[in-house]
């Protein structure tokens, strides 16, 4: 009698992105898992993606949406008409290798608790090295600085086995993000007023809110070119990852420890801002100082609808305890091999 794999959607939101399509859509149909749809979800292209995807790969199903609603609102729109057991959400910049799935969905399947994983992340430009976005597991600091295993603010590790085991993490990268279907619809799925970035730590750290538990696998791995449509210069995603790491504090923590945490987190910003002005880079000094003033508009802002939790506390592994930016630029700890276990939670 033949076991019946759980049905997988590997689901990639594009936006102009014909080129990427063009470069790593072959991978992704080269992919091995048997129970498999291959879903791209459009906002609203200008470049040609969709006639492109329509007359070269009709065997995709292709799920349009009226406009750009960003990463955040694209992907909920997408979703809400995909049936599957699992969703991958994929970005178009990835290249796989046939086998990637097989190891996580069976890491994922061994746990009901596991609600989302992530293989490891490599630079698709230099693939002895992890990737920025993701690495191998994603950590948060107890100010909301987010990490990774490989990758500690611009220091990015090569990949030399030093991270072969699968683990519980804090958070996984939202460029390869594994998640059941029934967990995503119980906590409704990203919160649209991040629009992009930082939006995965948050749906991750809801997940932990209610018990659930984020997994890293070691056994997969994909590799990312990085960037997007957004490249590292850019200022406005400055303001994005400044303005939605206040909001995922605020959203995340217990109420009085936000009230603590939240003021410190602010005060480090403003070295930020300051090291941009000596960097001369005045417009991402100024997207840090627009991203505090549009969160202390919204302070008070209705919250999304909580989801009260079925289990009897939340579950933090994977925080960790000191602040990793003192760690980082002060004593000089540059690989996660120099943080001790007994800091993390």
């Amino acid at each position: 009698m033949s076991v019946v794999l759980p049905k997988v959607a590997i689901v990639i939101l594009n936006w102009n992105g014909k080129s990427y399509l063009q470069n790593f859509l072959p991978s992704v149909l080269a992919t091995t898992y048997p129970n498999l749809e291959i879903v791209v979800g459009d906002n609203a292209s200008t470049d040609g993606s969709v006639e492109f995807l329509k007359e070269i790969y009709p065997s995709i199903t292709v799920l349009q949406n009226n406009e750009n609603y960003g990463f955040t609102g694209g992907y909920n729109r997408v979703l809400s008409r995909v049936e599957a057991d699992y969703y991958i959400l994929l970005n178009s910049d990835i290249e796989v290798v046939p086998g990637w799935i097989e190891p996580v969905i069976s890491l994922m399947e061994s746990d009901e608790l596991i609600a989302a994983a992530a293989p490891k992340i490599k630079s698709f430009k230099q693939k002895t090295h992890f990737e920025h976005a993701g690495a191998a597991g994603g950590f948060i600091d107890k100010f909301g600085y987010p990490f990774c295993e490989g990758r500690m603010f611009y220091e990015i590790e090569e990949d030399c086995g030093q991270y072969q085991r699968s683990k519980e993490v804090f958070w996984a990268s939202g460029a390869s993000l594994f998640i059941k279907k029934k967990y995503w619809d119980e906590i409704g799925g990203f919160d649209e007023r991040f629009f992009a970035h930082m939006e995965e730590i948050d749906l991750c750290w809801r997940l932990k809110n209610i018990g659930l538990k984020v997994m890293y696998c070691a056994e997969s791995e994909v590799f990312h070119v990085g960037g997007g449509t957004l490249n590292t210069e850019n200022p406005f995603k400055t303001y994005l990852n400044f303005r939605n790491n206040l909001v995922l504090l605020k959203k995340n923590l217990p109420f009085m420890r936000a009230l603590i945490i939240i003021p410190i987190r602010m005060t480090l910003d403003f070295i930020a801002i300051f090291r941009f002005i000596s960097e001369g880079k005045r417009k991402d000094a100024w997207a840090v100082s627009k991203a505090h003033q549009n969160f202390i508009r919204n302070l008070f802002n209705k919250n999304i609808t909580t989801v009260k939790s079925r289990y009897r506390k939340y579950n933090l592994t994977g925080m960790y305890k000191r602040s990793i930016v003192i760690d980082f630029f002060v004593r000089h700890k540059k690989y996660f091999t120099d943080l001790s276990p007994e800091d993390f939670l």
